[in-house]
């Protein structure tokens, strides 16, 4: 299978630095490695950064998609079950950009008493990756990734290809495929919070 690595940049612009972080060595390279060592079709859509702009809607806009479509990968912590024990777990939930996750739900997919937000502080140290560019792979460690369901009604998808202003845009199945071929567990759940009526 051949992989689609093109680049597509908004027009009129310079070429920025993200298109040449993806070229380089940095974590932008990491996730093209990662899908070209297992033959994984993509393509790496380029956006416009704002420092200030993390909402995956934003980035959704700048790259062409429904909101719907472009997925954030969430670092949480967990909770152990255990009473006399205080060991934190950390794990990935993949939800769509525009939903917000539900921790409860989170909690009993992967089998623990409490899941939260991991602290911004250790987001860096234990992915690798910025906020913003967090991605499962190429990740330091490889944590049990949780994916919200909703990911299998679409053609195509797009999560962050591990630098801000740079997505992979890929089918589920093949996301669902690479994300199985870590070494860590990926499972599928329904991971939002339920729309208010």
């Amino acid at each position: 299978m051949t992989c689609n690595r093109e680049i597509s940049r908004p027009s009129g612009g310079p070429q920025s630095h993200v298109y040449l972080a993806a070229k380089s060595r940095g974590p932008g390279r990491r996730v093209p490695r990662y899908l070209d060592s297992l033959g994984i079709a993509y393509e790496l859509r380029e956006y416009m950064v704002n420092p200030e702009e993390f909402s995956a809607l934003i980035v959704a806009e700048k790259i062409g998609l429904p909101p719907e479509q472009v997925f954030k990968t969430l670092l949480c912590a967990t909770s152990s079950r255990a009473p006399l024990t205080q060991a934190r777990e950390h794990v990935f939930a993949v939800v769509p950009g525009p939903n917000e996750l539900d921790f409860k739900k989170l909690a009993r997919a992967c089998g623990s008493r409490k899941t939260e937000m991991a602290s911004l502080k250790e987001v860096e140290p234990l992915t690798g990756y910025v906020r913003g560019g967090v991605t499962i792979f190429g990740a330091r460690k490889d944590f049990p990734a949780y994916i919200d369901e909703s990911l299998e009604l679409f053609d195509v998808i797009s999560v962050s290809a591990g630098t801000r202003g740079l997505q992979v845009l890929l089918s589920p199945a093949d996301y669902l495929r690479a994300a199985n071929a870590r070494n860590a567990a990926a499972t599928l759940a329904d991971l939002t919070k339920d729309a208010r009526a």
